[in-house]
Order: C-alpha cells, then sequence, then structure tokens
C-alpha cells in the first residue's frame, strides 16, 4: 500500500457510516446471536480454532451476517475475499478463483470467499463456485436475506451449514445505542451527546430487531440536533422521532393499551366494520405488534365470531397467518389486511362457539355412558358383549342418512349446535332440519 491509499483508507474509516465503524472486530464484541456464537456453540468454536468449513448466514437485515463475515475475517489465518453478488460478475469470480489456486499452490494457505447477498447470484453463477467449494480451493461463506434452501443451488446448501441469525432484541439494540452515543473511539463519544432513557427505549424497539436502522437513526440526531446551554447534544424522543420519520404511537406492547387495541381489532371484526379493523390492524403494526400474534388473533375470531356462517374465514386466516411467517413485514401487512378485512365483512355466527362450550358444560356436570350399538364392535368377542349390535351404517341409507341415536341415553335430546339462518350456515340449518323430520 502507497501512502496514498494509506490516506484514502483512513479518510473512508473516518468518513464511512456509524454502522460500519461500529461493526466488531472479534467475537467478544458481538452482540446477539448468542444462539449461534455462544461460546458452547459449535461457530463459536470453529472460528476460534480456524477450522471453518462453507457456511451460509441466513436472516433479516441489519442482524449482523456481514459483522460476522468481518469477525471471521479478522480472526482467520487464510486469505479473505469478498465481492457482492449485485454487482459482481464472473470475471471477478475468476480472479478471485485464481488467487484462491495461487494461496493454494504457493503457500498452502486457504482462501475464503464472502458472497453477500448470494441470492442474487444466478444459477449458472453459483454452479460456477460449485466445484472450487467441492476440491477445497475456496471456503464459502454467504449471507442472504432470503430462505437459503428456496434461493442457493442445493448442491452448495449440501456443503455449507446454515446458520439463521434472529432479530436482535431490544435489550440488544440498547446496548449498540449506547456505544453508538458514547464510545470515544468507534463511537460519537466525542460529540459529547447524550441520550434520554425514553428516546432510547423508543429507538430500540421502533427498530424491529435492524441495528442498522437504530444507528443510522442515533448518527442522523446527534450530526443534525444543535448544542443545548449545556454545551451537549441532547437525543430526545423528539430528536428520536424525527430521525427516524416515525412517530411515537401511544401503544405498550406489553401493557394495557396492548390489550385495549387487540379486544378494539376483534370487536371490530366481529362487528362486520373493515375500516375499523384495518385501523387497529394498522396502528398495532405501526408500534411493532408481533405479526405472528395478530395472525393467531385472526385465526380465532374467524372461527369464534364467523364459523359456518363462511367456513372459508378460516381458511383465509390459516393461510395468512402462513403467509406472514414466511414472508415478513413490510409484505405482510397486506396479507394481514386482505385477512382481516375478509374476516370482517364475512357473514357471522357464533354457533359452533356456542356449541362446544354447552358440550364443555355438560360433559363437566353430567355422567353419561356411549350408547351400546355406537361402541367398538372391532375385536373379538365384542358380540358377544352386545358391543355395535344394532348400529346402522349411514352410507347405506338415502342422502347417506339414517335416524338413530347418538347420544347418550341420559342427554338423547340435547341440543348444542343451533345453526343460524346467516351466510352458508343457512343451508346448514336448513338440511339438519329436513333430515331430522324424515321417518327413517
Amino acid at each position: 500500500m502507497d501512502l496514498f491509499d494509506y490516506m484514502r483508507e483512513q479518510k473512508a474509516d473516518k468518513e464511512s457510516p456509524l454502522a460500519s465503524r461500529l461493526r466488531p472486530t472479534t467475537l467478544d464484541e458481538v452482540v446477539g446471536q448468542q444462539h449461534i456464537i455462544g461460546k458452547d456453540k459449535l461457530l463459536y468454536r470453529a472460528i476460534k480454532a480456524d477450522k471453518l468449513g462453507s457456511l451460509i448466514f441466513y436472516g433479516p437485515p441489519g442482524t449482523g451476517k456481514t459483522t460476522l463475515a468481518k469477525v471471521i475475517a479478522n480472526t482467520t489465518s487464510a486469505e479473505f475475499q469478498q465481492i457482492n453478488a449485485t454487482v459482481a460478475g464472473k470475471k471477478d469470480m475468476e480472479e478471485v478463483v485464481q488467487k484462491a489456486k495461487d494461496n493454494r499452490g504457493m503457500y498452502g494457505k486457504k482462501t475464503i470467499l464472502f458472497v453477500d447477498e448470494i441470492h442474487r447470484f444466478n444459477k449458472g453463477q453459483q454452479d460456477y463456485l460449485l466445484p472450487f467449494v467441492e476440491d477445497g480451493t475456496l471456503i464459502l461463506i454467504g449471507a442472504t436475506t432470503e430462505n437459503p434452501y428456496f434461493e442457493v443451488n442445493g448442491a452448495l446448501i449440501s456443503r455449507s451449514s446454515i446458520f439463521e441469525l434472529q432479530p436482535l432484541s431490544k435489550d440488544d439494540i440498547k446496548i449498540l445505542l449506547k456505544r453508538a452515543v458514547y464510545d470515544n473511539v468507534k463511537g460519537m463519544g466525542s460529540y459529547r451527546a447524550e441520550i434520554d432513557e425514553e428516546a432510547l427505549e423508543f429507538l430500540a424497539d421502533i427498530a424491529g430487531g435492524d441495528a442498522r436502522n437504530a444507528l443510522n437513526a442515533i448518527e442522523l440526531g446527534v450530526l443534525t440536533t444543535e448544542r443545548s446551554e449545556d454545551g451537549k447534544i441532547h437525543i430526545t424522543i423528539d430528536v428520536a422521532q424525527e430521525c427516524i420519520q416515525k412517530r411515537v404511537v401511544r401503544y405498550d406492547k406489553t401493557g394495557d393499551n396492548h390489550y385495549d387495541t387487540i379486544s378494539a381489532f376483534i370487536k371490530s371484526m366481529r362487528g362486520s366494520d373493515p375500516d375499523a379493523a384495518v385501523y387497529y390492524l394498522a396502528k398495532m403494526l405501526y408500534a411493532g405488534e408481533d405479526i405472528k400474534f395478530i395472525a393467531r388473533r385472526m385465526m380465532i375470531c374467524a372461527s369464534e365470531d364467523v364459523g359456518n356462517a363462511d367456513p372459508y374465514a378460516l381458511t383465509v386466516a390459516v393461510s395468512a397467518s402462513q403467509a406472514v411467517e414466511r414472508v415478513g413485514m413490510p409484505e405482510a401487512q397486506i396479507i394481514l389486511a386482505q385477512a382481516a378485512t375478509y374476516i370482517a365483512s364475512a357473514p357471522k355466527s357464533n354457533a359452533a362457539c356456542n356449541a362446544i362450550f354447552a358440550a364443555m358444560d355438560n360433559v363437566k356436570n353430567v355422567k353419561t355412558t356411549v350408547p351400546v350399538h355406537l361402541q367398538d364392535a372391532h375385536y373379538k368377542g365384542s358380540a358377544n358383549l352386545g358391543r355395535g349390535i344394532g348400529y346402522k351404517y349411514a352410507h347405506d341409507y338415502p342422502e347417506h342418512y339414517v335416524k338413530q341415536q347418538y347420544l347418550p341415553d341420559e342427554i338423547k335430546d340435547a341440543r348444542f349446535y343451533e345453526p343460524t339462518e346467516i351466510g352458508h350456515e343457512k343451508g346448514i340449518k336448513e338440511r339438519l332440519e329436513r333430515l331430522r323430520s324424515r321417518e327413517i
């Protein structure tokens, strides 16, 4: 490196974004992801021992995929090369492979290739890397926000260990924010800034597990906020919400407001008001509510409040629940809105809900015996005990129905399910009444 290269690098380090400057250089500096880099975990031991095989880091943005790759670069004795799949072409890969061959042949040195956004490589590009990963010329580390089992060549997957990174916890984000504000070496400590506890809580919560979002906001706040009379920069809640372009919503995910909002959401769907339902959905999403929690509540509502008046409501809700887990935010908001408005607009019946509550109450208070003709007759000697004798097989009769007693003698005239005349349930009610009025 000549003098000019050195000066350019020093200037780049000083002017690089805070999120980049704060990147850890050792495993002990890494915040979060203890499920894969805790001191008793395989990845931690492999990095420390410099015995890495090919890896793929999979997780949402801002969870530390590139950070872990950089830590490995600082720890390993291997040559470390990095390319970004969004801009790299075959020529770039050929150059890396040639350097790796030279390192291996001339110096006996391994080469680690870190491919950021590896899911952006097409099949041909991924196939090109395969033989060099196979013969040990390259140790591949890929980073992706997409499920690698869908987006990465199956042959590369089979030769790699997959590590899924989780969104950082609120406490993890708070640790990083404090480093950003008060660290004099990598952070912005020299600016003499202070962050209020309320602002710290807000930014850590609203970041949604993405460290980069939080750090970008705090950097903007420190750089653009005027000093107070005491000579310090104060990051208040007002500054925080302005920097992340999101106002504070009165919504405590563990407090009364959480339960009030989800209650209003459910009651709006039950009350057939799709506008109110989607408003409360938006409020929860804006405040960072867990999308899986919202989806679970919609599945319950679809069965409890819509029921058989529109059986497809439960299908829509279940499909939405599965879809949001696979897609994630922000697109999940569209899926949740579709399901919420469908459930809110559907005809309503709580007859199935009432049926199970009434039946449970009866089971708790009345002792009964299964009628003999319904008892199991599939074992030798059952006929000697009278089991199953007199049972009529419904499929042998018109409309696959025959009149016979199914409830125990003690409650033989009970009615638990009382279908309404709303939606699909109207047809259910008419069919049951017609069948029950038959002689046989």
